[in-house]
């Protein structure tokens, strides 16, 4: 097993269980908890002790990181959208699923 990074804010992470990217938003060590933001914009508070135990591992920030923000003028953002962008949120609902499924032992079958 490999040891679970320290949190950093401004990083990003993937826990291989749920098959999600978050975004470190804060470490408040009054409280000794660590505040993250999911890809979706879903906000979370996870207790230091609670991420050591976790299986995360430190990512590169998603080339459409736009996911979470909240972003009225896009226009000003000179950025191009590949397949694989578009592709993105389907594969990792596709690898959530998958995860759940070798949880369960229930196979999954993509119908697609």
């Amino acid at each position: 097993m490999t040891r679970t990074p320290n949190p950093v804010v401004d990083s990003w992470y993937h826990q291989a269980e749920k098959a999600q990217k978050f975004l470190v938003t804060a470490i408040d060590e009054h409280s000794d908890t660590v505040e993250i933001q999911y890809f979706d914009g879903t906000l979370d508070e996870i207790e230091l002790v609670t991420w050591y135990g976790m299986d995360v591992e430190r990512v590169e920030a998603p080339e459409d990181w736009t996911g979470p923000v909240d972003m009225e003028d896009l226009g000003s953002i000179d950025a191009e959208m590949s397949n694989e962008d578009w592709e993105a949120p389907y594969n990792e609902e596709m690898e959530k699923l998958n995860a759940i499924s070798k949880k369960y032992e229930v196979p999954f079958e993509d119908e697609y």
